[in-house]
């Protein structure tokens, strides 16, 4: 081999070399990075910074407050006597009272009554300012869109929206699809009319987002298991 081959053939040795040592780290990088995405935004990852939820009760811990949590068992195929109009029976704070179901988007979720950050890792919350489903009114409900709600963007105007109660069954239709800033509370505030309003936090990679997006639902069936009991 001539002196002036070797030396190319060294010279290529050596850039291929560099370029090994430039390339194979950027490629290492570039899989965790592919690796590490989906695990920040997957559905049910307790990301803290999606904690924010506007309009909430104030968010008290069970150490402080003594809240007491009651996981009731919601019966989803009730086939008992059923009244038009009933009895409401308002929970007490921390008691599942709900399973909120949207099955054109497999969302099946339980529902406490208040809010407070150890109820939100439970499921979606209703604030007590709002009122219980089938008294009339605002039903106003929440949750974390990195868990519970995360998918709720997925809802669309027309779906079929079941609330079960341990004191009824209440429908309703999607009929408004909704995007608001976390101080608008036009959404949230009490009403004449019976609907419920479901919304969460815009979803965000990283970093919290001030839009709630959610739907606004009206009433297609009220069914009661009691009746209502004599004024």
């Amino acid at each position: 081999m001539s002196k002036n081959k070797k030396q190319k053939t060294e010279d290529n040795s050596q850039y291929m070399s560099r370029t090994v040592q430039i390339v194979l780290p950027l490629l290492i990088l570039i899989l965790c990075i592919a690796i590490a995405i989906p695990v920040l935004i997957r559905p049910y990852e307790k990301i803290s910074t999606f904690t924010k939820i506007a309009f909430m009760d104030n968010m008290k811990s069970s150490a402080s407050s003594g809240l007491e949590i009651v996981n009731n068992q919601i019966d989803t195929e009730y086939n008992g006597k059923t009244y038009s109009e009933g009895k409401v029976t308002i929970p007490v704070f921390g008691e599942q009272y709900a399973v909120l179901e949207i099955e054109s988007i497999g969302m099946s979720v339980p529902v406490y009554w208040g809010s407070n950050a150890e109820l939100l890792e439970l499921g979606a919350v209703q604030t007590t300012s709002s009122t219980a489903a089938g008294s009339g009114g605002n039903v106003v409900i929440d949750a974390h869109v990195n868990t519970f709600f995360n998918k709720l963007n997925k809802a669309a105007v027309g779906d079929k929206v079941t609330l079960y109660t341990q004191y009824g069954r209440f429908t309703y239709e999607v009929s408004e699809l909704i995007e608001f800033n976390a101080d608008n509370k036009k959404y949230v505030l009490p009403a004449k009319e019976e609907k419920l309003t479901l919304y969460t936090c815009e979803m965000q990679v990283f970093g919290s987002s001030e839009k709630r997006v959610g739907v606004v639902c009206k009433p297609v069936e009220m069914v009661y298991y009691n009746q209502k009991e004599a004024e």
